[in-house]
């Protein structure tokens, strides 16, 4: 796969996607994806990881931000709490692949004069309603908002300049905020960078929700056991022949059909025999003419998954 389609592979939208020809002239071009250290890391920050691995194969220096003070200005958490979270989440990031990354901590500089006065520069020059918004989709409690949840996206957007940054990698729920960072970084002297966002996985238990660790029945952690991924798959949602807001298809097209060359869907001969695919729009669509049934795609999912996750989980003790 080139360069430009392994930027683009499994992406739900790219702002400024005009700028990947020059960026890949550059030596290096910087690429971070920013995290709250809180809770389990699990297979919906495998999503962004996986983007992240595609897009260091294509030449980018990776940065990983820990965002502790935007964590605690998020409620996530005291500073004990979101501290130790963030030794956890280091170990557990080099883990899945990402040890050639380069790893910032936000408090690190987050805190000094040149930073906190870009800040201000945009508070000044933004309404507390577009802060706000800008938030819907990221914020605790959004409709009993806390003064440092406006502030949080000014930081978010500050962070690219101070990081240095001609790409962000995020989830799509980042959208509101990038797109207040397109109408502002202007004001404190920076360029306006390529957004790209990935889509976000759907609670197993189904449509209505994403997948968050807040619930525990609604994730798989990266330290789950083999027994324990089986089992959140075989009682994820899953429907004969529905595509759309479906967790299993969603896991299999955004984590499992990157990491391998062919998918092997292992059945008896008296119901047809193994079924091979190359590409994850094959099986999608046999799945949807209902050639494949939900519990042979289950199983098939929890191989795949045990595999992936086996050599994190062993790494992260």
């Amino acid at each position: 796969m080139n360069k430009i389609d392994l930027i683009k592979r499994n992406t739900q939208e790219i702002i400024n996607e005009d700028n990947i020809k020059s960026l890949l002239k550059k030596k290096s071009p910087r690429v971070y994806c920013g995290y709250e250290p809180s809770g389990e890391i699990h297979l919906g920050h495998l999503v962004t990881i996986t983007k992240l691995l595609d897009l260091q194969e294509a030449g980018f220096h990776v940065v990983i931000l820990f965002a502790d003070l935007h964590a605690y200005l998020n409620q996530k958490g005291d500073w004990k709490f979101i501290n130790e979270q963030v030794k956890h989440w280091k170990k557990g990031f080099k883990a899945a692949g990402l040890s050639k990354a380069e790893f910032v901590v936000g408090s690190s500089f987050q805190t000094k004069k040149e930073y906190q006065e870009d800040v201000l520069k945009l508070s000044s020059t933004t309404t507390i309603n577009r802060a706000l918004r800008s938030m819907q989709q990221v914020a605790r409690d959004i409709e009993n908002a806390k003064v440092s949840q406006v502030i949080y996206p000014f930081m978010q957007i500050v962070d690219i300049k101070h990081l240095k940054l001609d790409a962000v990698q995020s989830g799509i729920e980042q959208r509101k905020i990038h797109m207040l960072g397109s109408e502002t970084l202007s004001n404190i002297d920076y360029k306006t960078p390529m957004f790209i966002h990935t889509p976000l996985i759907n609670s197993l238990k189904g449509p209505g929700s994403k997948m968050s660790s807040s619930e525990v029945n609604s994730f798989i952690s990266i330290r789950d056991s083999d027994e324990a991924i089986k089992k959140k798959i075989n009682k994820a949602h899953c429907i004969t022949g529905e595509k759309k807001e479906n967790p299993i298809l969603e896991i299999t097209k955004l984590i499992i059909f990157p990491r391998i060359k062919t998918f092997i869907i292992d059945r008896d001969k008296k119901f047809g025999g193994n079924l091979k695919f190359k590409t994850y729009e094959e099986l999608e669509k046999d799945f949807d003419s209902k050639k494949i049934h939900p519990l042979d795609l289950k199983n098939t999912i929890a191989k795949y998954l045990i595999e992936i996750i086996t050599p994190i989980r062993k790494a992260y003790k």
